[in-house]
């Protein structure tokens, strides 16, 4: 069930059976030679959609846009500021909590937002504290990413062992394959697997590092094919995540 395409009297129907709600969020940045810009929230999306299909969870409207000042040095690639994506993030949780929502999964696509959508959470938590009397709150924000779960894991690893990497991986690529056959893209990657991260600063300093957008990475092995495999893990793993969080 996706918020978007639901009607205001369809929400409140909802809300009588549940007070939980995933919220895709991902960026908009470079995937390396054939990575499309909009992978992370792509993958994201797809998932998040595939859960809510699944078990008639309520999906919110993608956050596309993240926290990726280190991609900027790539054509294409937009940032939010750290600041900017907590307030967006604050803005979301707290608009949705007033209608009686209590329980907030982010199912994210990037792993630069963990540590700024996490920030977010604790001034959301910060907030509840100092509004008044010692009463507990039961909202609680959780932010997991589509791949981290045992199945999405050992399929990752069965498919492309040592270069999957950690950036334009070769299952993320795969997996917007799947959700985009018709824009899949063909490139040559030199070298075929892409160096690993010793870690980066800003912008310009991850282009001198990894110069065509990948780390430790050989996405030139991504199918839409290992993509409809890797959607089924990843949907039944964060199935599985929802339930638990819900049930918490």
């Amino acid at each position: 069930m996706q918020l978007a395409l639901s009607t205001w009297h369809e929400v409140e129907e909802y809300l009588r059976t549940s007070r939980a709600i995933i919220i895709p969020i991902g960026s908009t940045e470079q995937h390396g030679p054939n990575g499309l810009i909009g992978t992370d929230h792509l993958d994201a999306e797809i998932v998040s959609k595939g859960v809510g299909d699944e078990i008639g969870a309520l999906v919110a409207p993608t956050l596309t846009i993240g926290m990726s000042q280190h991609h900027l040095g790539f054509a294409g690639s937009v940032t939010l500021r750290p600041s900017t994506l907590i307030a967006v993030v604050g803005d979301v949780v707290t608009s949705l909590m007033k209608h009686g929502f209590e329980r907030f999964l982010f199912i994210n696509g990037h792993g630069g937002n963990i540590a700024t959508v996490t920030a977010a959470f604790d001034e959301i938590y910060a907030t509840l504290s100092m509004r008044g009397p010692d009463v507990s709150s039961p909202v609680r924000c959780k932010m997991v990413g589509w791949w981290q779960g045992p199945r999405s894991d050992a399929l990752a690893k069965e498919l492309y062992g040592d270069v999957n990497g950690s950036h334009a991986t070769a299952s993320e690529v795969s997996l917007s394959q799947h959700y985009h056959p018709e824009t899949i893209k063909h490139a040559q990657m030199s070298p075929k697997v892409a160096p690993k991260s010793t870690g980066f600063f800003d912008c310009a300093d991850y282009r001198r590092r990894f110069p065509d957008g990948r780390i430790g990475s050989d996405p030139s092995l991504s199918t839409p094919e290992h993509g409809a495999r890797i959607y089924q893990a990843a949907v039944a793993d964060m199935v599985d995540t929802y339930r638990a969080f819900v049930a918490e």
